[in-house]
This record gives structure tokens, C-alpha cells and sequence, in this order.
């Protein structure tokens, strides 16, 4: 019996039973290899999509199954605690999804939104190798050609890129940066791998980086108004941040477990390592910090619900799971001794996706950073 409950207060109860199943009996027994392979997990995410998870939040009029965020919380635990590498490739799939549903024009959206449905696999390119965290000017550029758009540049580091089938791609206009839908067979885009593409967390493939060679797209591949794409990104993030910290509870979720199932059944000096008083205080700390985290995380789901506070409350979510997770990972290393360091245990993976994820899908400096400013604008009661 898990630690954890099913958040019967908070979200359908027999859907996260369902996907709970669904983790620990199609995702979890490949975890350990899709992170020794580091491989996109394609036949995984196309079941998830058959299942309709992969559009779970998408609404119902373009083929999703239009649930609350708090349930879709509920999922990215549930299949973060099975392989937070799986989670990252929903993210990505998320992620260009909320932005065309957010900011597209009815046309691009009936072109696009219903194929997420089907199992479409998507990606967010934003970074460049000169632009991390900081999109305020690209050196991608677009221009309009008539009824087109023409794009030249490069971006970096593309996450889910080697199994991408479509991409939200940001450029500089002569307006500012402005969000671009490109499938990924259109002439003149090519994926190779970087010099850095490989990550020692969150392994679900290199990311690549993203060449784009006079790529052409229709005028109405715009998302949103020219200009506005790094107000529009921003938003989006705020989103999946939300998404990105229910992934880091179910990292912690995982470690705790882990560790709980061995120090209830190994014995030392003669009694089960969970009688020793030291371990228990272990356990109650973590199980206090993870409780505190899923919390936060739900709260943040109920804003986004609610379409209020939004930024803040992604923010402080991704900042506290993100920490507790990597916290909680090594502790459960220290809980098991020699067994906690062993390659084939999985808490190196843990301790490595959860550090990873303290900085992929917004720093904690950047989150902090958010945070602030909705203090110093006065967003806080």
C-alpha cells in the first residue's frame, strides 16, 4: 500500500486509480532502461496517448478529454513516480498544446489540437545556444514573404526533439519575438546533436539542436499576435511548471517508497532498520516535506483552474517540489547505504532526475526571481 493517497478530495478518484495502474504496470518496469538508453520512449507516450492521458487537459471540442488541472496533476505524479523521464516527453506534448490553445487562431487550432488526441509528439523550442533562460531577443529570425513565413537560425537543447513530430518554435520578427507551429517534415529544418546534448537526469533522449534553413510555413503558422511570443512562452511556462512539479513529488514519492520497502525489510544489529529511532525521524521529515509539496502543487493546479495567480503559484509549486525531491533522493541514498549507491538500485536515477529537474523547466534562481516580482507588484494579499 502506497504512502500516498489517491487526492479523493482533489481529483477523480477512479481516474488516478486508473492511471496509477497504468504507471507501475506499463511505465515503471522500463524506467531503469529508458535511462541506461537515454531513448525517447515512443511506444510508452503512444499508449499513453491511446489511453487519452497525452490530452487530458486538451478540451473536449478538439478530441481531448477536457479534464481540471487538478486531476491532470494527478497524472504527472502518478507518472512521474513510474519514470520522470516519461514525464518530461508529457511536458513537451503539454507544453505545445497550452500554447496553441491559449493563443492560436480557430483555424491552426482545428489543424493541430486534434492531433494531440491521436498521439501527436510535440516540442518547445525556445532555448538558443547564446539565449538560455533569457528570450527576450532570439538570434532566430522570421520574416514574411507574402503569404508566408520564412525562418533561418538555430536553437539548442530541444527537449523530446529526436521523436518530435511538431514543433512551437520562438523567433525574432521585425515586431519582437514572436511563437511559430512548424511540423518537423517541413524542408529545410534538420535536427542533429549538439556538442552538449546528452544529460546525466531526465534522460528521454538527447537533446538536439534545431537547424532552420529558410523553413516555410503559412502566414496563419503565427501563434497569437507578432511580438507577443515571449509574453505568450511565459504563460505557457507558467503552465507546465505546475505540470513540472507534480513530476518532481512523484520523483520523492518514488525515493521515499523505495527506501521504505528496504528499511522495513532489512535487519541490522539484529532488528529491522526501521526501528531505529534516527531512521523514523528520517521518514517523518520526508514524508512532512512531501505532503507539503503535493499540497502547494494542488493549490497551483486550483489557479490554474481558477485562471488566478497563476504565476505566483506555479512558481513557488516548481521551487518546493523541485528541492524536496532532490532532498528526499538523497536521503533515501543515506537510508540505504551500500544498496542506495548500486547501479542497478534506482536511486542514483531518482537523485539524478530530481537535481536535473531544480533546473530544467525554470532554475530555481529564475523561479525565485517570479516569485518576487509578484511580491514587488504587490500580488500578494
Amino acid at each position: 500500500m502506497s504512502a500516498f493517497p489517491l487526492w479523493r478530495d482533489y481529483a477523480d478518484p477512479a481516474f488516478v486509480a486508473g492511471i496509477r495502474a497504468f504507471a507501475r504496470a506499463e511505465i515503471a518496469p522500463a524506467a531503469d532502461e529508458i535511462d541506461r538508453a537515454d531513448v525517447y520512449p515512443v511506444e510508452i507516450v503512444r499508449r499513453l496517448g491511446r489511453a487519452g492521458y497525452n490530452a487530458n487537459a486538451l478540451p473536449v471540442a478538439y478530441g481531448g478529454a477536457g479534464r481540471s488541472y487538478l486531476t491532470t496533476v494527478a497524472l504527472f505524479e502518478e507518472v512521474g513516480a513510474a519514470s520522470a523521464a516519461v514525464g518530461v516527453s508529457l511536458i513537451t506534448i503539454f507544453q505545445a498544446q497550452t500554447m496553441l490553445a491559449l493563443f492560436a487562431t480557430d483555424s491552426l487550432k482545428e489543424t493541430y489540437l486534434p492531433r494531440f488526441a491521436d498521439g501527436l509528439i510535440a516540442s518547445y523550442a525556445l532555448t538558443e545556444l547564446t539565449h538560455g533562460s533569457d528570450i527576450r531577443s532570439l538570434d532566430t529570425k522570421a520574416r514574411c514573404e507574402g503569404d508566408t513565413w520564412v525562418l533561418d537560425g538555430e536553437k539548442s537543447f530541444i527537449t523530446s526533439g529526436s521523436a518530435a513530430e511538431f514543433f512551437v518554435i520562438l523567433a525574432e520578427t521585425p515586431n519582437g519575438v514572436s511563437a511559430f507551429a512548424v511540423p518537423s517534415d517541413v524542408p529545410g529544418l534538420q535536427l542533429y546533436e549538439g556538442a552538449n546534448s546528452a544529460t546525466f537526469g531526465l534522460r528521454n533522449g538527447p537533446h538536439l539542436n534545431l537547424r532552420l534553413a529558410g523553413v516555410r510555413v503559412p502566414a496563419d503558422h503565427l501563434i497569437g499576435t507578432e511580438g507577443k511570443g515571449v509574453r505568450q512562452a511565459v504563460t505557457t511556462l507558467d503552465y507546465s511548471r505546475t505540470l513540472a512539479a507534480a513530476i518532481s513529488a512523484g520523483i520523492a514519492r518514488a525515493a521515499f517508497e523505495a527506501a521504505l520497502t528496504f528499511a522495513r525489510d532489512r535487519t541490522a544489529f539484529d532488528q529491522k532498520v526501521l526501528d531505529f529511532q534516527g531512521i523514523q525521524w528520517y521518514f517523518a521529515e520526508m514524508l512532512t516535506e512531501i505532503d507539503a509539496a503535493r499540497l502547494l502543487i494542488y493549490r497551483a493546479a486550483e489557479a490554474l483552474d481558477a485562471h488566478e495567480d497563476i504565476a505566483r503559484y506555479s512558481s513557488e509549486a516548481k521551487l518546493k517540489a523541485s528541492v524536496v525531491a532532490t532532498d528526499v533522493a538523497a536521503r533515501a541514498v543515506q537510508i540505504c547505504g551500500a544498496y542506495g549507491t548500486m547501479i542497478n538500485a534506482p536511486f542514483g536515477r531518482y537523485l539524478r532526475d530530481a537535481k536535473t529537474y531544480e533546473i530544467g523547466g525554470g532554475s530555481s534562481e529564475i523561479l525565485k526571481n517570479t516569485i518576487a516580482r509578484c511580491l514587488t507588484r504587490g500580488a500578494f494579499p
